[in-house]
């Protein structure tokens, strides 16, 4: 970058695709063309430029934080603004296993512990029902229930309501939950 009189003036990105390298030989001898081609490069660097990172767009460990958000809503990921962009990023990054993994103790343990930087303790009722039907009634043999504890090092930072909203996605729907958030 160059300095004119206090005004910074970016130096044109360059190409590394000039325009008169495919153009037939007998043009690369004319400084017409030259000058002409190399105003269509100046126009196309910077698009060739993000081309050619496409990939760094699209890796949620890489991308901008808009970006970040934005391939969120590939995977149908709800991300909560409070969280800190590399836990936004890491459950981003590990959507499909914890998609995968959705409706059990194991997903809901993992998904914590992406979000949330310390210890979780998860305590269930266990047992299972299941039916052969389609929409069964609701199993009465038992009530279903998960209690989750939280030990973080910054409970002021973590919102509960957040974190309830992580259980919620991550648990059966039928299954009751509790939180307790302790430092």
């Amino acid at each position: 970058m160059t300095t004119v009189i206090g005004v910074a003036e970016e130096q044109p990105l360059p190409s590394p695709y000039p325009l008169i390298d495919y153009l037939p030989a007998v043009y690369a001898d004319s400084q017409g063309a030259v000058r002409w081609t190399a105003g269509f490069d100046d126009v196309l660097a910077s698009l060739i430029n993000v081309i050619d990172c496409v990939h760094a767009y699209v890796d949620p460990l890489l991308a901008p934080e808009e970006f970040v958000r934005w391939l969120s809503s590939w995977f149908g990921v709800l991300l909560d603004e409070s969280w800190p962009m590399t836990a936004q990023r890491a459950v981003v990054a590990e959507a499909v296993d914890l998609f995968r993994m959705r409706g059990t103790m194991a997903g809901l343990r993992r998904h914590l512990a992406v979000v949330l930087d310390g210890d979780v303790e998860i305590e269930e009722s266990g047992g299972v029902s299941w039916s052969a039907r389609p929409r069964p009634d609701v199993a009465d043999d038992g009530e279903h229930w998960v209690r989750v504890v939280v030990r973080t090092r910054e409970p002021s930072v973590i919102s509960e309501e957040a974190v309830a909203a992580v259980i919620r996605a991550a648990k059966p729907v039928h299954v009751a939950h509790t939180l307790e958030v302790l430092p």
